[in-house]
C-alpha cells in the first residue's frame, strides 16, 4: 500500500502493470527469450533452488542460472551452445598484419563463464548480443581466427556467422551509445505482451484483470463481453504464454523439443494457443 500525508491510502498497482519494465524484451533474441520463460518456469525455481546434480540438464541448460536474474543480466548456458557459438581460436598460420586477440577491446558489456572446458564470451552493447566460445589455447595477444561447427545446413549458420562478425566489426571502430529501431514487428511485441500476462497470470489476475493492465481501463470498459475479440486476445496470451514456459522455450533456445503424446487439432502449441 501507498500512504499518503493526510493518511489516505491507495492500492500499489502489481508489478506487471508497469509495461515500461518489459520493453528490454523488444531487443532479445531466441536464446535470451527462451530464458525468460524458462525462469518463471516454477519447476526450474525449485531447481535452483535444491542445485541437485544434473539438474541442468532436463531444463536444456549445462548448468543452472539464477532465475532471479533477466535476459539483461543472466548468461545461460545452453546445451547447443558449443555447437551455435562463433568459436574463436589460435591462428596457425597468421599473415603479417593478422590482428591480435583482445578480450578488453572487444565492444559492449562482457560476461564470461566457464564450462569446464572453454570460456564463453558473451558481449552486449545497444542493439546487438554476440556470442563467442574462446578455445583453451587462446591468450590474450595471439592471432586469431573465427571458426564455427560443420552442420547440414550450414548457409543459414554462415549467414548468421557473418551478420554476428559484421556487427562486432563495426561495434570495434564505433561502438553505439544507443540503437535505433524501427517500430516493433507484431511478433515481437507479442512476445512482450505475452511475458506481461504471464506473470499477471502467475501472480493471480484474472482475465479481466490483465486485460486491464496491458490494454488499459477504457479499452476494457467499452469491448469486453464474454464472446469479445479482447477477451479471446488476453486468453490466448495468457495460453500461449503458459506453452512456452511448458518447453515452447526449447525451440526459441534452439535445442530439440520434449517429447509428448500426439495432441489433437485444439490442443495449445507455442504458435497457436
Amino acid at each position: 500500500m501507498v500512504r499518503f500525508n493526510d493518511g489516505q491510502q491507495a492500492s500499489r498497482p502489481p508489478h506487471w502493470h508497469a509495461s515500461a519494465a518489459y520493453l528490454y524484451v523488444l531487443h532479445l533474441d531466441g536464446p535470451a527469450l527462451a530464458w525468460e520463460y524458462l525462469r518463471r518456469h516454477p519447476g526450474y525455481r525449485q531447481a535452483w533452488r535444491a542445485q541437485a546434480a544434473d539438474a541442468a540438464q532436463p531444463w536444456g541448460l549445462r548448468t543452472l542460472v539464477d532465475p532471479a536474474l533477466d535476459a539483461r543480466e543472466a548468461l545461460p548456458y545452453w546445451l547447443n551452445a558449443r555447437a551455435r557459438a562463433i568459436r574463436v581460436i589460435p591462428d596457425d598460420d597468421p599473415a603479417l598484419d593478422a590482428s591480435p586477440f583482445e578480450l578488453w577491446r572487444l565492444p559492449g558489456h562482457k560476461q564470461l563463464q566457464h564450462d569446464g572446458r572453454d570460456l564463453m564470451l558473451s558481449s552486449r552493447w545497444p542493439g546487438c548480443c554476440v556470442r563467442l566460445t574462446l578455445a583453451p589455447e587462446l591468450h590474450d595477444g595471439m592471432p586469431h581466427t573465427f571458426a564455427m561447427r560443420a552442420c547440414q545446413e550450414p548457409c543459414v549458420r554462415y549467414r548468421d556467422l557473418a551478420n554476428d562478425l559484421d556487427q562486432l566489426a563495426a561495434a570495434s571502430r564505433c561502438e553505439p551509445s544507443a540503437a535505433t529501431r524501427p517500430r516493433p514487428s507484431p511478433s515481437t511485441l507479442q512476445a512482450l505482451l505475452t511475458l506481461q500476462a504471464l506473470d499477471a497470470n502467475q501472480a493471480g489476475a484474472s482475465l479481466r484483470e490483465i486485460a486491464e493492465g496491458l490494454f488499459g481501463s477504457a479499452e476494457v470498459a467499452s469491448d469486453w463481453h464474454a464472446d469479445s475479440a479482447l477477451r479471446a486476445r488476453v486468453r490466448r496470451l495468457v495460453q500461449r504464454g503458459r506453452s512456452l514456459v511448458d518447453g515452447g522455450y526449447r525451440e526459441l533456445a534452439g535445442l530439440d523439443p520434449l517429447a509428448s503424446p500426439p495432441q489433437g487439432r485444439n490442443s495449445p502449441t507455442s504458435d497457436r494457443p
